[in-house]
């Protein structure tokens, strides 16, 4: 700043003064900004994908790092640690998840130079430029029914996290494992999740490990194997997000109204029993097939795309679960491709959102940054006649919840409207609209964008007979709800 002023020769005190003023505003401008656009960035970090490898038609890494960056999701897990995966992530802003192969174990954890070599190789070689967050070490060890496998699990997530340490990586990249959902005894109702004890002294160890480097506990909840053990229509739309009567937890009094968030709740329930409350969860797989054999019931593309369509809208919310509200669990969605080479049904191979050219969707779920317009989904049986757009002011009116509304009716709205391409970031934790902080509020936000976006076309606020059009204004200080002019 002073070089500056001497190379103007201002001898000004009061120029001087507004010089440096401005340099101030500057400054506190490009900070703002750099803190939005942060943000901005981050909106949509809890959703990731994983990319499975079990396949010889996949596209070049290359071609899926352009498609990914295509779209809102901001994590990648892999399997391993491919290193042309890993560099064409390169420089995306894509977090990525690497893993060691459950072969490895051994090794690692007898073996800490084995395991320095591992993180040079896999981690320091590619970091900062790939953006490695997380190390699996493992998936699904402790179901393996290996013993010497599972007690080896331990040291060998220690001497991984040791050799991040020695490589000033440790605050930087977390290390974990992977677990299976049948690692839990009893998950309903939710309140009543517990592991199975037999496994009891063998989690402790790796919940404590969780505990005191701030790593996740990572597990695979998928509604639809739930659904394939009990076939009914109720459950079958109380696991793809659809209206049900939803599932009463007695101990809480709390109405579940989907699978996902009764699953992710049981694994709560169960680490908190344990006394690891502070232990975070990341959910990382969760999917649906789109086809299966004969007798595979529900594999189908309307039932995928209704699951992966209306988790992703629930996850958007941020309502998060009835235990953890308020913040979406970072979930990982199975997956981006099929893996034409997996063995068993034909389900084990039908996953893929996308196909195999790099460039297709199998069926759209909402994740291409470009599908931002807001879309009403209709049938053929109540499609219309396309209406010419009147050039009329449009009159003061809003979009609120009808009185009486219960919470289930409310959070299905809010996931709706905010699944189907409206901004909903100012009702999320710091936005202008997040108080009051109440379901109710939220709702009534975001059913009147979503209202107003479709033109105060009236059917845009039906939400299924639980909202009306009020002359009412009902913003409140710092919070604007758009509606039309008088």
């Amino acid at each position: 700043m002073n070089d500056v002023i001497k190379l103007c020769n201002v001898q000004n005190p009061e120029f001087i003064s507004s010089l440096m003023a401005a340099f101030r505003f500057t400054a506190t401008f490009l900070l703002l900004s750099l803190l939005l656009i942060a943000n901005k960035a981050k909106s949509q970090s809890f959703i990731g994908i994983n990319y499975g490898q079990v396949a010889d038609n996949l596209p070049a890494p290359a071609s899926t790092a352009k498609l990914l960056q295509s779209t809102s999701i901001q994590k990648v897990r892999l399997y391993g640690s491919d290193p042309t995966i890993i560099k064409a992530l390169a420089n995306t802003g894509i977090g990525i998840v690497i893993a060691t192969a459950n072969g490895d174990i051994p090794a690692l954890a007898s073996d800490p130079n084995f395991a320095k070599n591992w993180v040079n190789a896999n981690v320091v070689a590619y970091y900062p430029s790939s953006q490695i967050i997380l190390v699996n070490v493992g998936n699904e060890v402790i179901m393996s029914g290996d013993n010497n496998l599972i007690s080896q699990l331990l040291p060998a997530m220690q001497n991984v996290k040791n050799a991040l340490d020695a490589a000033s990586l440790g605050d930087k990249v977390k290390v974990s494992t992977v677990h299976s959902m049948t690692l839990l005894k009893q998950s309903e109702p939710p309140s009543s999740g517990i592991f199975d004890p037999g496994y009891g002294d063998v989690l402790k160890g790796l919940l404590a490990f969780n505990n005191a480097t701030g790593s996740p506990f990572a597990v695979n909840p998928y509604p639809y194997f739930a659904y394939r053990s009990d076939p009914r229509p109720e459950t079958l739309a109380f696991c793809l997000f659809q209206q049900n009567p939803g599932r009463f937890d007695a101990n809480t009094k709390i109405n579940y109204m989907n699978m996902f968030d009764a699953q992710v709740d049981a694994v709560r329930s169960a680490l908190d029993a344990m006394g690891f409350k502070n232990v975070e969860i990341v959910v990382a797989e969760t999917g649906w097939p789109y086809k299966g054999d004969s007798d595979e019931v529900g594999a189908s593309i309307e039932n995928a795309k209704a699951y992966n369509g209306n988790l992703i809208a629930h996850l958007r919310s941020m309502a998060g679960t009835p235990l953890m509200p308020g913040k979406s669990v970072d979930t990982y969605l199975f997956a981006l491709y099929d893996e034409n080479l997996k063995p068993g049904p034909t389900s084990e191979r039908s996953f893929g959102l996308f196909k195999s050219d790099g460039l297709t969707m199998t069926y759209d779920v909402g994740l291409s940054k470009s599908s931002s317009q807001v879309q009403t989904p209709v049938s053929p049986s109540t499609a219309k006649a396309p209406v010419t757009p009147s050039t009329e002011p449009k009159k003061a009116a809003w979009c609120v919840p009808k009185a009486g509304v219960s919470d289930a009716e409310l959070q299905a709205s809010l996931d709706y409207a905010c699944g189907h391409g409206i901004d909903c970031s100012p009702i999320q934790p710091g936005g202008a609209c997040f108080e009051p902080n109440t379901l109710a509020a939220h709702t009534a936000y975001a059913m009147n964008l979503y209202y107003q976006t479709s033109g105060q076309n009236p059917s845009s606020c039906d939400f299924s007979q639980t909202a009306t059009v009020s002359s009412n204004n009902p913003s409140t200080n710092g919070c604007n709800f758009p509606g039309g002019s008088s």
